[in-house]
């Protein structure tokens, strides 16, 4: 594929509280075995990109200890491979990202020094399975300056989302006439996914212009500036798509892996997400346990009830403990006749025996990381 990629990763997310505390959003664990940026890099990596940049600013040490190796995505090559770029200071510059746009324009040279005639541009805290090679073919065809990549909600989705994202308006011909970034009161149900395809030469274009100008969101500065000048289209995805905004979205998410339809698509059918393996032991199963429903990461141990749950790599439920509809992330310790319900229990959590931890499903309980109960 001729085209190079650039992963943004997510900036502060307070409606995550503690969880994202000491990880970026695009390194928070999903289905038992996954981080969110593995289906960024799947989808590049399955889509022929073979030159990958992912731009990082808050909390990064978690997420480029995890991509720390090219090889799981094959991205590991002479020519091409990955690039983690970090905001970083010299004379001529004393800022951190200022926004979208400043991400790619501190780091242009990245663009400059590339021979590929596109760009894809994406999050890395999304979770999808998507074509890039369908949606650059859809670019050429249509002789768009800037696709992005678009999805059409019921009225019912919109009320809940459109105050997050950008609400777009097309005409007969696919062609974006409105921009709207995250409005109260939106005049569409279609939203702008993050994801762009654009020319590499016109990307660092509209950069210099819009950034020499004080400008630094992709957004507002430089879509809804140009929104009448360029021609920019609209593709629609309507497959599985989600986006990790807020503690709920995030627990609703690894609980919708526990649907079989969903899990297949994405662990079952190819191309397949791939991640860092970790050389862990099989999980064990001991006389007592009851598993139902559940995804259970290697390395753990089980001698309780695990119902409608996901455990991340090397957790331990104890004997009579009940666990339902929890998310526990990796090196927890649940104890002897416990019952823990509606929950996320963050990474190395010790809950002593004989304790209670019940939440709701519309609200589930957060146990902070390293918590001792």
């Amino acid at each position: 594929m001729k085209a190079i990629g650039i992963i943004l990763t997510d900036g502060k997310n307070e409606q995550l509280g503690d969880l994202a505390m000491n990880r970026a959003v695009a390194s928070m664990p999903i289905a038992s075995s996954y981080r969110a940026i593995d289906f960024a890099m799947s989808n590049m990596a399955n889509s022929g990109i073979q030159k990958v940049g992912v731009i990082t600013q808050y909390n990064s040490r978690s997420l480029i200890d995890h991509l720390s190796s090219a090889k799981w995505w094959d991205l590991g090559r002479k020519h091409g491979g990955l690039f983690i770029f970090s905001p970083y200071l010299t004379q001529d510059n004393f800022f951190w990202y200022r926004g979208t746009a400043d991400a790619l324009y501190q780091n242009i040279s990245f663009l400059r020094r590339s021979n590929e005639p596109y760009v894809v541009i994406a999050p890395g805290e999304q979770i999808c399975k998507i074509d890039y090679k369908k949606i650059l073919n859809y670019h050429v065809e249509q002789k768009a300056d800037i696709t992005l990549v678009c999805k059409s909600l019921k009225e019912e989705e919109c009320k809940k989302m459109c105050s997050d994202y950008t609400v777009v308006q097309v005409d007969e011909n696919q062609r974006i006439i409105h921009l709207e970034d995250k409005p109260l009161e939106p005049l569409s149900t279609i939203i702008f996914m993050d994801i762009y395809i654009i020319q590499r030469t016109l990307l660092i274009k509209l950069l210099e212009k819009v950034c020499h100008e004080e400008q630094f969101d992709l957004v507002n500065d430089l879509l809804i500036r140009y929104r009448k000048k360029l021609n920019i289209k609209a593709y629609f995805f309507q497959e599985y798509w989600k986006n990790i905004r807020n503690i709920k979205d995030y627990y609703d998410i690894n609980m919708d892996f526990l649907n079989q339809k969903i899990r297949n698509v994405f662990l079952k059918k190819a191309p397949y997400i791939l991640t860092k393996v970790k050389d862990e032991a099989p999980a064990k199963y001991n006389r007592y346990a009851k598993v139902k429903n559940s995804l259970i990461g290697d390395g753990c141990i089980i001698n309780g009830d695990v119902d409608t749950s996901i455990l991340f790599r090397r957790v331990y439920i104890g004997d009579q403990t009940q666990i339902q509809g929890v998310f526990i992330l990796e090196g927890s310790y649940i104890g002897n006749n416990c019952i823990v319900q509606h929950a996320i229990i963050d990474e190395e959590v010790v809950v002593s025996d004989g304790k209670k931890i019940i939440g709701k499903p519309e609200d589930p309980i957060i146990v902070r990381k390293g918590t001792v109960i």
